[in-house]
């Protein structure tokens, strides 16, 4: 026995993963609770992936995934909670005398030897990473120790809105739901009514995946609960109901956005999750390659003119647009947005929240902005010609105006201009620029490998003009949970407009000419942008023709 019980640190230098000097430096730094692997990779010496398979050659433990694993309640049983979070442990099952147990650290002799005591059993370690297991404990303790609860209580109405806020059954449920939807770095968490049930889906990297499903009988309770945080009208189920929520979850700050919608089998709950570090990017963390950068950073450092950003919902647009907000707020500006809805509070700007009920609208708001001596403006978004109008009339009297539009692509938000209703000469004379975007899912760096392009993905490129050398994919392991995705990314096209496509727009000519002559003046489409992205292992051709057309 004392010949298996090596040491990390002789593992990882066996396997020449640290050096000397790097196991030494880190002996000598670490806190004296903290385990020698953390301390790794908090220093960034290695990686979870390179620990876990170093572990598994070394150890001869098998390695497991808990992302489909199938983990039995009664093995669950045998361990308590705190046990399980204080050592990242799990148990998996139970075989006559032998309990399987997932462990981040098979090499906590301590932590098994305590498990073998309180359960009686030989244990069987099998290795997974810290996320999976901390992410399958919240599952299948915190979550299942509140549906107990709320099993044996029989006054739905008094969970909802007890005076006992920690103690309620359901408030654990929708504080554990939002947990986990931080832990995964979740967008969304839908709430959906279904026949006879209420399904719960996490939006992660774009993709919505369900996690659980609650029988149909909580489901007014998690409604009313989810109105009360939200500061919403309970009473009133048969209209849409928008809300915010500011709360603090397990030492989590937390900032939500709430939207209800009333449908066929009850109300429907998207809670937004408002991620601040997100949002306030410099530019230089935006993505943009060189080219796109430097013609990004000459349109918004101008001293007027109108910037537009366009792309489908949930393309990253807001983060852009705060990013290039974030870059130019000096003392020296005076900054004022109108939007709806306020997305995240910036220290230093005043932001105005549009409100239609009172009549203020973005066109309204946006004249009284005008009043207040700005020398940047951001409207949220032109919705309506007047708006468009005012926002134009103000980019031509020494404003500068940024604003989002929804269109396919940067060429298509001129001629959608003049569709609404503006004056060509208007658009010419006002417009900057304009830079599309859409986000796709990012490789995860701990499974990519390379592969050489078939036919298909070898035409693309060299259609494109590019050489088609190798691309990269991830196989899927445990960081990622099988997805070979981690993380999204930003493609960008930008249009910038000169003294040709001014008198192009005057001279009523076509999105297609304006495409043409954008190409042979260099301009770098999505689809462009996406495939040197592709080539520099960020992301795969997959995803760039999931959000790109190749024209």
């Amino acid at each position: 026995m004392a010949e298996k019980r090596k040491r990390l640190g002789d593992l990882l230098l066996e396997a020449a993963l640290i050096t000397e000097a790097e196991l030494n430096e880190t002996l000598q730094e670490k806190r004296t609770d903290q385990k020698l692997g953390d301390a790794l990779l908090e220093r960034k010496y290695i990686t979870e992936q390179q620990l876990i398979e170093t572990l598994e050659y070394q150890l001869g433990i098998p390695r497991i995934s808990l992302y489909n694993y199938p983990v039995e309640e009664d093995a669950v049983k045998l361990v308590s909670k705190e046990f399980a979070e204080r050592h990242a442990v799990l148990p998996l099952k139970r075989e006559g005398n032998r309990l399987r147990a997932a462990m981040a650290d098979p090499m906590d002799y301590f932590a098994m030897d305590e498990l073998r005591v309180s359960t009686g059993l030989q244990i069987e370690p099998v290795i997974t990473t810290r996320r999976e297991i901390m992410t399958a404990v919240h599952k299948h303790y915190h979550i299942q120790e509140s549906l107990d609860a709320f099993e044996e209580q029989n006054v739905p109405e008094e969970i909802a809105d007890t005076a006992e806020q920690g103690e309620a059954p359901v408030i654990r449920i929708v504080n554990q739901m939002i947990l986990y939807g931080l832990q995964q770095q979740a967008s969304d968490i839908h709430i959906d009514p279904q026949e006879s049930k209420v399904l719960v889906r996490y939006r992660v990297d774009g993709v919505l995946k369900t996690e659980r499903a609650f029988p149909k009988n909580m489901q007014n309770v998690l409604t009313a609960r989810v109105k009360i945080m939200a500061d919403l009208n309970i009473t009133e189920s048969r209209l849409p109901q928008d809300g915010r929520v500011k709360t603090t979850i397990d030492m989590h700050p937390v900032d939500l956005r709430i939207s209800l919608l009333p449908t066929i089998f009850g109300e429907k709950i998207v809670m937004r999750i408002m991620d601040m570090s997100s949002s306030l990017n410099d530019i230089e963390q935006l993505g943009l390659n060189k080219v796109n950068f430097t013609r990004f950073k000459n349109m918004i450092e101008r001293p007027a003119g109108m910037v537009l950003l366009t792309g489908p919902a949930g393309s990253g647009k807001t983060s852009t647009l705060y990013a290039a907000l974030h870059h130019l707020n000096t003392e020296g500006v005076n900054i004022i947005t109108v939007e709806d809805p306020v997305e995240y509070q910036l220290e230093g700007i005043n932001q105005v929240q549009v409100n239609s009920g009172i009549g203020l609208t973005f066109a309204a708001g946006l004249r009284s902005i005008l009043r207040q001596d700005p020398n940047i403006v951001m409207v949220g978004e032109i919705r309506d010609a007047e708006t468009a109008e005012i926002a134009i009339r103000a980019s031509l009297t020494g404003h500068l105006v940024f604003t989002t539009l929804h269109t396919n692509s940067a060429v298509a938000a001129v001629p959608r201009l003049i569709d609404m209703g503006v004056e060509p000469y208007m658009v010419a004379s006002s417009l900057t620029g304009v830079n599309a975007q859409r986000l796709v899912r990012t490789i995860c760096p701990d499974c990519r490998e390379p592969y050489e392009p078939n036919e298909m993905e070898k035409e693309l490129f060299e259609k494109r003009g590019l050489s088609a050398g190798p691309v990269y994919i991830g196989r899927g392991c445990s960081s990622c949970n099988q997805t070979g995705y981690r993380g999204r990314a930003a493609i960008h096209e930008l249009l910038e407009m000169d003294d040709t496509m001014r008198n192009m727009l005057m001279n009523y000519k076509t999105a297609a000419d304006l495409r043409t002559y954008a190409m042979q003046e260099g301009m770098i489409f999505l689809m462009d942008d996406g495939l040197l992205k592709v080539k520099k292992g960020w992301t795969t051709v997959e995803e760039v023709l999931r959000v790109a057309v190749d024209e």
